[in-house]
């Protein structure tokens, strides 16, 4: 089956092909002999009632430069055109992302299939949206207030502390009992009570590895990347510094990842990734999961091929 896919991302000059998921996706793509068309944030617009962008026809080479090729110069495009469009900008989730998403739900609306779908995008925030399964996650506060995190704290005794926009381990703090910074830490990440921040309650088994699963249509793939912290960190965030560790999925993972499957497919979140610490899911990552390049390395896997096949699936439903 051959689509015409267009795919929103950040710049592709700079991304790192070894370990970018986007990248791996265009590699599926094309072996699919897929038109793909490439668009960044500045690209999209709206005029006449239309979304449009300005687009790039891609061609992509699993090597180092030139890892990418544009056929043509850039040529206006109306979105609703393409069968599929892969919405692969990385947070900051800021208010530019959300006119991104309006613009991506004019197109759905006129039949093109978005991963993930513009709205869910907005209702899904990756901190928060794990109070959707209160089963499955660590004691957690969401607030502006500094006393409030400090009763978490003398109850809890260990906490994590985190803004609710971030990504890559960004402004993530532990902090402990009678630590002296807990003034200044709260009053650094709240920037003085003025944004929502997430507190969880510390999971030692942080030591065992930050696992990313990767959940395509409400199935997970079978194994996934455990990031381990280095020394002296709390932080398994690849782009903190942690080491990938290929792990198979446990009886527990497979039963967190039942728990969510149904409201992710309700919601029409084609492609997540689910962060779980010991026990527990600690984020539900909807904007551009990674850990793709990881997986299919260490097992032998196509992780985007299964994305395709779904996709594809969705878009002959759709005709």
């Amino acid at each position: 089956m051959t689509l015409k896919l267009g795919i929103l991302m950040d710049p592709i000059k700079s991304i790192n092909i070894k370990k970018d998921s986007s990248f791996a996706m265009l590699l599926e793509a094309q072996h699919r002999s897929y038109d793909i068309y490439y668009m960044e944030m500045s690209d999209l617009f709206i005029e006449d009632n239309q979304a449009k962008a300005s687009t790039k026809k891609l061609k992509v080479a699993d090597h180092t430069a030139p890892w990418y090729q544009f056929e043509n110069s850039s040529s206006i495009l109306t979105l609703s055109e393409l069968d599929v469009i892969l919405m692969r900008k990385d947070p900051p989730f800021d208010m530019e992302y959300i006119y991104a998403t309006y613009i991506l739900e004019m197109a759905e609306q006129a039949g093109t299939l978005i991963v993930n779908k513009p709205r869910s995008l907005r209702d899904a925030n990756e901190k928060l949206f794990t109070h959707q399964f209160p089963k499955c996650t660590t004691p957690t506060l969401v607030s502006r207030n500094k006393e409030q995190f400090k009763q978490f704290l003398a109850q809890h005794k260990d906490m994590i502390i985190k803004p609710l926009g971030g990504m890559g381990g960004h402004s993530i703090f532990r902090v402990t009992e009678n630590d002296p910074n807990i003034n200044v830490i709260l009053e650094t990440v709240t920037d003085h009570a003025s944004q929502y921040i997430m507190a969880q309650r510390f999971i030692p088994e942080i030591s065992e590895g930050d696992k990313r699963i990767l959940i395509i249509n409400g199935t997970p793939v079978d194994y996934a990347l455990a990031r381990i912290p280095p020394e002296g960190e709390t932080r398994g965030n690849l782009a903190a510094g942690g080491t990938g560790l290929g792990v198979p999925l446990t009886k527990r993972d497979y039963w967190l990842c039942k728990q969510v499957a149904p409201k992710l497919k309700e919601m029409g979140l084609i492609f997540v990734g689910m962060d779980v610490i010991g026990d527990y899911i600690t984020e539900i990552n909807v904007t551009s999961p990674t850990c793709i390049r990881e997986l299919d390395s260490l097992y032998d896997l196509n992780i985007s091929g299964l994305l395709m096949d779904v996709i594809e699936e969705k878009v002959e439903g759709n005709n």
